[in-house]
Formats: structure tokens, C-alpha cells, sequence
């Protein structure tokens, strides 16, 4: 490394250091920034062999960091552009869902009014080359395909594809656009009055989708509502405000903020709520997390609906982000998020970060899980609603209705195909060959749902093709799971040829929550008893 380049990289590590100092007169702070920056111009200058100062910085800020909470994290420029794209709702490319097909990539769907959809290329298209490039064989991954395709809006990528019934292979030019990250998974009536609605992430684009989808099934006679939030991570405070604003009266609090350096910020919903009336159920379990716990502490702190599932994962901490000069992002952790009825949502990390997110494992092996009454918790933290219900503080949000894990649904045969993907590459195997033949068959979707069924002759073409996939016969295995197998395969069939709301609208047939969401929507007593505002 040449003088100059030494010195520019030592000018940023202390500008980084003036920067953060910046925030603090603490002497105790200033002096530390200095001790680093004067141990790595020592290091850098001094050290036996050529160093890095940048990588060691990187590596310091996320050593640091570990030290704080599970949240506080450093992202390099690209962790940061990877990070973001699916808050933002969007990112550059050509606009396609694929797979790894045998070596190939296997376009499994064209994104609605992305480039590729406008050019023509289809559902089961292969990808045979990129730029020229041959796109098939062991060097092709999920990251080759991303690296390849990807790329700023306006550039142009030429490929070639094999596309079932042509001779020839067919030449496109497409130019990369920005390409939107849907939020909202599905949405559809569930009963002629009940409308079901999936949220997989708080993104900048959330509240338009739903708002979409609620205007839709509202015109279509909806009168109550599931809202699934199972397995949503979170994503952006300001739009789990948003959606909490669309179920609660105006002044209502919906969540309000604190912190050493930050003081209390409170939250409060308008008039804006286009649901503030109707029976209302919110779905959760251990992988719904901040943001989602944000909606369905407000929703049950104003005892405004049922949450039903198990206790949510527990991340009540408030990232800031702040830019560093070489684009890079330090994420750190500000303030505590706190429900109306002032149960902080954070669940404890004294034990450390890696005790902390084996928290998870640690609940299953408790019985937590399978049995509500295996979670104590003291009288410290049991709060009252204003309509007198007890809910509970300790991290995360204890469900209203607890349904257990029900694990006599899953063999290990079942298990063995899940973690090798068979269901999935099944699938697509059988995409790939009956396309056509299905796409003539089953012009809509509720034809699909109600036609379809995964015959004795496919069931034993699946148990087949796992075994050449290396999960061998089980057949008492395949007994137990049978239903969920089956189910799986025909709603990945049903994502193949419509949408996301096609998978999940039969999934959902064999999913405990939402079968008991279903039941106790419409049972009038079911919210009397909770003394519901519906």
C-alpha cells in the first residue's frame, strides 16, 4: 500500500471517530477515539508485515457493537444495500422469480410489470446464457444469478432461453428496471364476510398493498378480518404505526419510544382508520418480531381484537441508522419500544448474543411451545386493559388464544424431504413437463382449488423421486405427514400457475391458527367474553 492511499485511509478512521465523537462532549469518549486512531496509525505504520486499516476498523466496529445488544449491528456498503432493498420495497433487475433447476435457472415466474414480463419470457423458461456467458453447470447459485442479472436501472442484459416447443433458442435484450418487493403475500375472502390478509414485512410500500387489498375485499362483502403477521421480522416504526392507526380510534396510544438519550415519544392514532369497526383476529407466533409486535400489542392493549398463536419473538429495541464516509452503516440500538398498557416489548439478553438467539430452540425444549401454562410470569408483569383483560410483559406478546406447536404433524421422513427441498423440486419437475396441460385444465383459481387433488399415482411418483434424492421409503413417515405433503404440493402447483395468494389460500387448510381464527371470528361470544370493542 502506497504512502498516499495510508494516509487517505487514516484520515477516514479519524473522520469516522470526529464524527461519532461529535454526538459527545464526554472527554472519557474523545480520549478513547483518539486511542483507537493512534493504535491503528501505530499498527499500520509500525507492524512486521503490510496491514489493512480499513478491514481492522471493520472488524473493531462489529466486535464493538457485539458488546451493546443483539441489535446493534455494522454493515459494509453492500450488507447496507442488501439490508435495505427489501424495506424499500424494491430493487434493480430483470423482474423475475427463478430457480436452480438442474443446473439451469428456471424462471418461475415473471414479476407483474417488470421488464421480463413486458418482453415476454415465461413461467418455465431456462436461462441458457448471460452476455454470452453459459448460465448452466456447478458454477451457477442463487448469488451467480444475482450478481449476473442484477443491475442499475437503464443497463441492458442480453440472455438466451429455452423455452419448451421452440427448436431454436430465443434472443432477448432487456433493459433493468426497478422492480417492486411485494409485502402484503395474500390477501382473499376466507368466508363470504371474513377476509384474510398476509403481511411478510413493514416496508415502504406496506400500506399502499394493504390498503389495496383492504379496499378490495371490502368491496366484496368483507366484514371481519384475519391479519397474519407469523413469521413477519418487522421492518419500519413508522408504517406498524400506520397500519395500528387503520384499527384504533383516534387519541388511542399506539406505541410510544424511550431511551437514555431519547425521550419518550408517543405514538397516537387519527381519524384515519378505514377499520375501526369489525371483528378482528391477528396472527402470531415465535417468528413475529418488533414492528408486528408493535401492531398486535396496540391491537390487544385496546382490546380492539383476539391475537391467536403463540408468544412472539421479543424485539422491543429501536435501531437508528448512521452513515459512515465510505457508505457504510452503523445500526445501532436507541431506544425501547413500550405497548399503551406500558409492557416493555424486548425480552432479556443478560445471558449474551448467542444465549439470546437460542432462545428460540430453548422455548421448544421447555415446552413452551406445546403448553401455555409451561410460561410463568410474575405479577411484575401482568398488566390490565381498560377493559380489565390481563396481558403479560417479560418480551414479546403472549397471545390472547394459545395454539401449540403440533409436532405429530412432522415425521423425520418429513423432515429429511423439507431440509433437501423435495416438495419444491417435485414441483417444479412436474411444472416443467405438465405445464400446459394444467395451465388448459384450470382456467381460475377456484377451479384449481376445487378440482385438483394430488392423486395415489402422484403421491407415489413423489415418494419415488425423493428416494432418487437421497430421502429413502418411509412409509409410515409418509402416513403421518400425508396431509401436510400433499397440501404443500398442490399449493406450490397453485403458486406456480396464479399467485402467492393461491399458496397460501390452501397452505392455510392445514394450519391450526388459522382454522381456530376462522372458528372464533365467528363466534360472537368468543369476543363478548373478552369484552372486544368490535
Amino acid at each position: 500500500m502506497n504512502y498516499s492511499i495510508r494516509i487517505l485511509l487514516l484520515t477516514t478512521i479519524f473522520a469516522i471517530f470526529s464524527f461519532m465523537t461529535a454526538f459527545s462532549q464526554s472527554s472519557d469518549v474523545q480520549d478513547a477515539a483518539t486511542k483507537f486512531g493512534r493504535g491503528i496509525s501505530i499498527i499500520d505504520y509500525f507492524y512486521v508485515d503490510d496491514v489493512q486499516p480499513d478491514e481492522m476498523v471493520e472488524t473493531a466496529f462489529r466486535e464493538m457493537l457485539k458488546e451493546l445488544d443483539p441489535h446493534s449491528v455494522y454493515m459494509d456498503a453492500e450488507e447496507t444495500k442488501e439490508a435495505n432493498e427489501p424495506l424499500e420495497g424494491k430493487f434493480e433487475g430483470i423482474g423475475i422469480q427463478f430457480q436452480i433447476f438442474k443446473d439451469t435457472i428456471l424462471v418461475v415466474s415473471p414479476i407483474t410489470g417488470g421488464p421480463s414480463e413486458k418482453l415476454g419470457i415465461l413461467a418455465g423458461d431456462k436461462i441458457i446464457t448471460i452476455d454470452g456467458e453459459e448460465a448452466f453447470g456447478k458454477k451457477v447459485n442463487n448469488e451467480w444469478v444475482r450478481k449476473h442479472l442484477r443491475g442499475d436501472k437503464g443497463t441492458t442484459v442480453s440472455v438466451e432461453i429455452l423455452r419448451k416447443g421452440q427448436d431454436e433458442l430465443l434472443e432477448y435484450t432487456i433493459t433493468r428496471d426497478k422492480i417492486p418487493i411485494y409485502s402484503v403475500d395474500a390477501s382473499y375472502m376466507a368466508t363470504p364476510v371474513t377476509g384474510y390478509i398476509k403481511i411478510n414485512r413493514f416496508s415502504r410500500t406496506t400500506m399502499k398493498e394493504y390498503l389495496d387489498a383492504m379496499s378490495d375485499l371490502q368491496q366484496k362483502g368483507m366484514e371481519n378480518l384475519i391479519l397474519d403477521l407469523r413469521n413477519n421480522s418487522g421492518g419500519y416504526l413508522d408504517v406498524a404505526i400506520s397500519l395500528s392507526d387503520e384499527f384504533l380510534k383516534a387519541g388511542e396510544l399506539i406505541v410510544y419510544t424511550e431511551g437514555r438519550r431519547n425521550p419518550r415519544r408517543d405514538a397516537v392514532a387519527t381519524s384515519a382508520g378505514k377499520f375501526e369497526k369489525g371483528k378482528l383476529i391477528v396472527l402470531i407466533n415465535e417468528g413475529s418480531a418488533s414492528a408486528s409486535e408493535i401492531v398486535s400489542g396496540a391491537v390487544q392493549d385496546w382490546d380492539r381484537g383476539l391475537i391467536i398463536g403463540r408468544r412472539s419473538f421479543g424485539k422491543g429495541l429501536v435501531q437508528r441508522p448512521f452513515w459512515l464516509p465510505d457508505s457504510s452503516q452503523i445500526r445501532l440500538t436507541i431506544a425501547r419500544y413500550y405497548t399503551p398498557t406500558g409492557r416493555c416489548i424486548q425480552k432479556p439478553y443478560d445471558d449474551g448474543v448467542e444465549s439470546y438467539f437460542k432462545d428460540l430452540s430453548q422455548r421448544m425444549r421447555h415446552g413452551e411451545m406445546m403448553h401455555a401454562d409451561s410460561i410463568q410470569f410474575p405479577d411484575s408483569l401482568r398488566y390490565k386493559t381498560p377493559a380489565g383483560r390481563t396481558v403479560y410483559g417479560g418480551g414479546g406478546i403472549m397471545p390472547d388464544v394459545f395454539v401449540p406447536y403440533d409436532s405429530t404433524k412432522y415425521s423425520d421422513y418429513y423432515t429429511s424431504l423439507w431440509r433437501k427441498g423435495v416438495q419444491n423440486t417435485f414441483v417444479t419437475n412436474l411444472m416443467d413437463r405438465k405445464r400446459a396441460d394444467l395451465e388448459a385444465k384450470y382456467k381460475t383459481l377456484d377451479s384449481f382449488i376445487n378440482e385438483f387433488t394430488v392423486s395415489d399415482e402422484m403421491k407415489n411418483d413423489f415418494v419415488n423421486f425423493a428416494e432418487e434424492k437421497g430421502v429413502k421409503k418411509d412409509p409410515e413417515g409418509m402416513k403421518q405427514s400425508e396431509e401436510i405433503i400433499t397440501t404443500q404440493i398442490k399449493a406450490l402447483v397453485a403458486r406456480n400457475l396464479f399467485d402467492m395468494s393461491g399458496y397460501f389460500q390452501i397452505i392455510n387448510t392445514v394450519s391450526d391458527e388459522y382454522n381456530l381464527a376462522l372458528e372464533l371470528i365467528m363466534d360472537d361470544k368468543a369476543f363478548s367474553s373478552q369484552n372486544l370493542n368490535y
